[in-house]
Formats: structure tokens, sequence, C-alpha cells
């Protein structure tokens, strides 16, 4: 079984990484971390992207990481995410006016199984184990009552017997929220789809927290600090590969149907890693 222990303290990146960097991201070494970072922000129709990952040019049944194992990253960012609450506005407080008071675009660390393209095309169902945050407008609305925003624990597992039949069935529901503004069954029925499960996190992302996933065949337990905040039985089961990032993207993805892509305009920002290390359980 692999295991991997990184505690970015060689000045260097090691060479087992992935390096991405378009549109002025950066990779830096210091101070024993290592910060993606947009240094400078980015525009709005540029995409803009600083990232690590372990799969880049193997096919995805070559990715290097299954069930079981513990994921363990100690990490912090520039800004506080944008907050999960329903009641919480989508408003210029994002950022997109005046001083920048949240992350903007998306963030993360974690597994999943690299299921779009940097153009938004879908080239498979997503599978996912990990801690995501994204800022409005994004909106994935995968689990009813959750907002499609903010800093989260995420499992996605659209991969497995039924989620097609659930498509089906989802199919009219979905036409039937378009027309009356009413989301519920569609809402259920995305979730179904999606195999989806969320928990907002309350935590300073501007503060250093370890983050923990023990990722086993029959349950996916995210940690934070030491505390439990997601468990969900039937996980992905892999392989997926391992991935760190920050960027100026957006999704949308609704029970009305709405479905895009595109980038933002942000200020400089960052996520630093203090070390990551995975084990087999």
């Amino acid at each position: 079984m692999l295991a991997l222990d990184d505690h970015f303290d060689n000045d260097r990146l090691d060479s087992r990484w992935t390096r991405t960097t378009p549109g002025g991201g950066t990779l830096t070494v210091a101070g024993s971390a290592l910060r993606l970072a947009l240094p400078v922000g980015a525009r709005a129709g540029r995409y803009s992207d600083a990232q690590i990952d372990d799969y880049d040019h193997l096919p995805p049944r070559h990715f290097p990481w299954r069930p079981p194992l513990r994921m363990e990253v100690r990490a912090r960012a520039s800004h506080p995410a944008y907050p999960a609450h329903p009641a919480h506005p989508m408003d210029a407080a994002a950022g997109a006016d005046g001083p920048q008071r949240y992350l903007r675009g998306t963030a993360g660390f974690g597994f999943w199984n690299y299921p779009f393209s940097l153009s938004g095309a879908v080239l498979r169902l997503p599978e996912a184990v990990w801690f995501f945050a994204a800022s409005p407008p994004s909106n994935m609305a995968l689990v009813p009552g959750v907002p499609g925003w903010g800093w989260k624990a995420q499992v996605v597992h659209a991969q497995r017997l039924g989620a097609v039949g659930w498509g089906v069935a989802a199919a009219p529901a979905v036409l039937w929220a378009r027309v009356t503004g009413r989301e519920g069954m569609a809402g259920r029925l995305v979730r179904r789809v999606s195999g989806a499960a969320e928990a907002p996190l309350a935590v300073d992302l501007r503060v250093w927290h370890e983050y923990v996933i023990e990722w086993r065949r029959a349950r996916a337990r995210l940690i934070v600090d030491g505390a439990e905040v997601l468990a969900v039985p039937d996980p992905p089961g892999g392989p997926l590969g391992f991935v760190a990032w920050i960027d100026n993207q957006y999704a949308v993805a609704t029970p009305r149907g709405a479905f895009r892509f595109g980038t933002l305009a942000s200020g400089p920002e960052w996520v630093e890693l203090e070390y990551m290390r995975i084990t087999p359980l």
C-alpha cells in the first residue's frame, strides 16, 4: 500500500508533485510550508490556479489512492471562507467590490477523480472525499438545506449502481423546479444522483487547523482538530488522486437545472500546507 509524508522542509517542492500554475499562480516552499498562491490576484475571464497533484498524465484507473487510508493535512489560508449559511446573502461582501473579505474562487485538498476539464467539460461522473471551499457565484447545491458555497467537508459518490436511474427520475423534477421554483423533489433526487454528503465548517481558515480523512471501504470520516465533522457510509472506492489547490473558478449546479462554469476577479490570496501525510489503515 502506498504511503506519503511531506513536511515541505527542503526549500523546494518534491518531484513527486505535478505543478499547475496558469494565470499567475505560484508554488513556493519556505518556512517549512508550501504556499499555493495567486500573488497578484486574478482577473475574470482568465483561469488562474496554483495546484499540486499526483495524478496528472495517469489514466483514471491508475490514480494512486484507494481505501483504507488516513490523510492528515495542516493548513491555513489568507482569508476566511465565504460563510456557508443559507441566510447569508450572496452579495458584494464576497469581494467583488471594495476590499476582499473572503477567499474568491475555489480551494481545498483531498481526493477526487478529476471529472472536469479546465474548460468545464464533464469527463466522467464525479467522485471526491475532501475539504472544499467555494465563493459565490458558485452554487453547487448538491445537498438540500446546505448552501452551494462555503468551506465544507464533502463526499461525492456519483459512480455507483443506481445513479443513472436516479438521473432519469430527476429530469422531470428538475423541469418542474425550473417552471415552478419548487425545488424540494428535484433537490432530493439530485442528491441521489450525486451521492453527496456535506458538512459546513465553522472554522477560521486564517488559523492553522489539522484536517483528517479516514477513508475506509465501508465508511469515510472527516475530522477537524480531532473532532469528527462528517461520517459517510458507502464512500467512493477509488482509485482517486490527491490534489491541493486555489483558483479563481466558480461552478453552478442547481436543482433547477442551472449548470455553468466561469472565472472571477480576486485580489492576492493563498493557501498554505505545513505538512501532508497519507498512511494505510
